[in-house]
């Protein structure tokens, strides 16, 4: 089976190392394309490799299979399309192209006899897709629970341990785990990507990007890890999708996850999927999700899966109806001027939306003007909460905006 890579960035150059390297049966490397290939060109990829910079050459070459590993959605996009309509299986790690438009482009795969696959679309060399093809179609899955995002990730596992959000966003960006405008990946939409592409292959759901909600990880502050440590918690930005019989609950968001959960064990930039089966129950996938080397083995992984004649299992999806509510409880915290009868104003608000006070935690030690204290909800609907708090929005005892997250079950 002839390979040629296209793109030969980070996650590229690993693949092609790798295939130089461990040389696996029925697969050979014959294309490089990559922009400003005198930059690229590397001395132990072998002499026979031929390098280019069009994509119309990869087109009229004799490789079997193309590796996508240029990103985005423009060109990417168009080439992938091309690709599969001049009978080349494409393997990729494009997330957000298989997020917005996988379906499509695997309607077009089956159309033309050729493959489209993408292990390496969600958590890098953590095997969650084929897991999820092959390991539990099996079974009935109806709930997903991960952590997609390796900068957010590190990001909140070194704020547990006391650090602030702005030194450890400089030091992620330094050591190249978050972009210089790392809005993607702090603000959800990264991990949002990656649920959907999860919640089509497990849910069988087909979701489309605008309909999930995602929630920013920038207003956690230290003192959220001292409450939640008093909760028996901590702090994850996690990606949540549960089916219902009228459709599916979708966020991406941070939220408390107890101390007992695996998903509360995932630390620096590991992530963590666990999946929640009708007859098989509980199971967990857990790795390094990043970086090039972890990437590029899903990459070869599927390579492999087609140099030995395996197809995927294909999974038929359905467009579903996509809610951001999920019955949970809630920690809100509020930094307040201190005075007589603010707690009773909040049980008011939560009251006229039936929505019960389950406890209040308030460490000493802070001013009067500036002061925060904690309130968890018993289960109720985000939507509802919001309307609560909406009634309070005003106050003149209000310091800043109060920040609710929800709190995941055991």
């Amino acid at each position: 089976m002839k390979v040629a890579i296209l793109g030969f960035g980070t996650v590229g150059s690993s693949v092609a190392r790798i295939l130089c390297d461990l040389q696996p049966e029925n697969i050979r490397l014959t294309h490089i394309f990559n922009r400003d290939i005198a930059r690229k060109i590397a001395e132990w990829v072998p002499s026979t490799v031929i390098w280019t910079e069009s994509f119309d050459e990869l087109l009229r070459s004799d490789a079997d299979v193309i590796v996508e590993l240029v990103g985005g959605l423009d060109p990417a996009g168009t080439w992938v399309h091309r690709a599969l309509e001049a009978g080349k299986s494409v393997v990729t790690g494009n997330k957000k192209l298989i997020a917005a438009h996988g379906i499509e482009l695997d309607e077009v795969a089956r159309a033309h006899g050729v493959h489209l696959l993408y292990g390496a679309a969600v958590a890098g060399g953590i095997p969650v897709i084929p897991g999820l093809r092959q390991g539990l179609a099996g079974d009935r899955i109806t709930r997903i629970e991960g952590i997609l995002n390796g900068t957010c990730n590190y990001i909140l596992s070194r704020m547990e341990d006391g650090a602030a959000f702005a030194e450890v966003l400089k030091d992620a960006q330094k050591l190249g785990y978050a972009e210089g405008d790392p809005t993607e990946d702090v603000d959800g939409y990264d991990a949002r990507a990656k649920l959907i592409i999860l919640s089509r292959i497990a849910l069988r759901a087909g979701l489309q990007v605008e309909s999930v909600a995602t929630r920013s990880i920038t207003r956690i502050d230290a003192v959220d890890f001292v409450y939640a440590r008093d909760l028996g918690c901590t702090i994850r930005q996690i990606a949540k999708a549960e089916l219902h019989n009228d459709g599916v609950s979708a966020a991406v968001g941070p939220m408390l996850v107890p101390l007992r959960s695996p998903l509360s064990w995932s630390r620096s930039t590991e992530n963590m999927v666990l999946v929640s089966g009708q007859y098989g129950g509980d199971v967990v996938f857990s790795g390094h999700g990043a970086g090039g080397h972890p990437t590029a083995v899903a990459v070869v992984s599927d390579l492999i899966t087609l140099a030995h004649g395996s197809r995927p299992v294909d999974l038929a999806s359905r467009a579903v109806q996509v809610s951001g509510e999920f019955q949970l409880r809630h920690y809100i915290r509020f930094v307040v001027k201190d005075a007589p009868g603010i707690v009773a104003e909040i049980a008011g608000a939560l009251a006229a939306e039936k929505i019960n006070i389950d406890a209040l935690f308030q460490r000493p030690g802070y001013q009067k003007d500036r002061l925060p204290f904690v309130i968890t909800v018993e289960p109720c609907a985000a939507s509802s909460l919001h309307r609560a708090l909406d009634r309070i929005a005003h106050a003149a005892w209000l310091a800043q905006r109060p920040l609710d997250l929800p709190m995941l079950g055991d």
